[in-house]
């Protein structure tokens, strides 16, 4: 059985993080922008969409070959044709990758409705064999899976589980919803824990993990061997960092309104930025705002008035006046409501 190797920052058996693949957010500028604020201990691609005529996207490609944060980069694979998912994960073992990935947790319609992702959660029959065959093919890497507690309900997860251990997988990543659920609703952290119990690998908790606090309780609850954090990481990119320093014991820092607003400057200054239309450039930033501002305003103000604008002037003006008005303000631990919605298309 393949073991996941640590990095050294974990050689204090401290907990490990890492930053959940979100499509469309967590390529290799956005892993970039993370590191500057504190990277997590293991990157996970967005996916590379598998089927008969499928090649390896170059754009998510470059996170792996062009990755110069330091930290270990997992490539994940979404599909269901099980040659097609053989042939691109031996393609995939030819860079420098932590392992390979299996996404069979992500919740879009579009995507499970196709019994891929999420959608694969139905046919635990499908499940033995596409592992059976990926487990055969990577043979000199680790092979992880990224999942949820099951499709509709969680009939199939006990036996999905044993599925997980028959065949060696040496990571699993576990969201504690269905795929149903979407991102609404209470997490099944006492289904993450069961897994913790039942399965072999080290198991990541996954789900709503929002702070310090939150990552700390749900470490104590579920036993898990660390946790992976997506959307809140968007509108708070020092969580990570926050997380170690409560693991440690220490007081966390907080972090000035006024680095939240370089934060967003950061996030702006994309290598195609200069060729996107402004609305496209609007759009991209409003995606990450969502996030931001639900640790900015506890009146929810500059959530209100930054959807409704139009302009780029508009937000950045709307940022300066929220961010820097006040300069001894810090960024909130915690968002003030895990309950809004974005259009934001995460696995985590």
């Amino acid at each position: 059985m393949f073991q996941v190797s640590l990095p050294q920052s974990l050689q204090k058996n401290l907990p490990f993080t890492a930053l959940a693949p979100m499509q469309d957010v967590t390529n290799l500028w956005f892993m970039k922008v993370i590191a500057h604020y504190g990277s997590p201990d293991y990157f996970f691609t967005e996916y590379f969409r598998v089927n008969d005529t499928s090649r390896l996207n170059s754009k998510i490609l470059a996170a792996i070959t062009e990755n110069d944060t330091g930290r270990p980069v997992f490539a994940q694979m979404i599909g269901e044709s099980i040659p097609d998912l053989v042939r691109t994960a031996k393609e995939l073992c030819k860079y420098n990758i932590a392992g390979v990935d299996l996404n069979m947790g992500c919740p879009a319609p579009r995507i499970y409705r196709k019994n891929v992702g999420g959608g694969l959660l139905r046919e635990p029959e499908k499940v033995e064999r596409i592992l059976g065959e990926l487990r055969a093919a990577v043979n000199d890497k680790p092979l992880t899976v990224k999942m949820r507690v099951g499709f509709e309900n969680t009939d199939n997860f006990s036996e999905i589980l044993d599925i997980i251990n028959r065949h060696n997988i040496d990571l699993l990543s576990l969201h504690g919803r269905t795929v149903k659920d979407m991102y609404h609703g209470e997490v099944k952290y006492d289904l993450i824990a069961e897994a913790v119990r039942r399965v072999d690998c080290p198991v990541l908790a996954n789900g709503n993990i929002n702070s310090a606090t939150t990552a700390l309780e749900v470490l104590s609850q579920t036993g898990a061997a660390g946790v992976m954090v997506g959307r809140w990481a968007i509108g708070n990119p020092w969580l990570f960092n926050q997380i170690r320093q409560a693991l440690r014991g220490e007081q966390i820092t907080p972090v000035p309104l006024a680095d939240v607003r370089n934060y967003i400057d950061r996030l702006c200054q994309t290598p195609t930025a200069s060729t996107m239309p402004e609305r496209a450039r609007v759009g991209y930033l409003k995606m990450f705002l969502n996030y931001i501002a639900l640790s900015v305003d506890t009146e929810g103000n500059f959530l209100r008035l930054m959807r409704r604008a139009q302009t780029e002037v508009e937000l950045f003006n709307l940022c300066d006046l929220f961010l820097l008005a006040d300069l001894t303000k810090t960024l909130a631990l915690a968002p003030q409501s895990g309950s809004q919605k974005s259009k934001v298309k995460s696995q985590n």
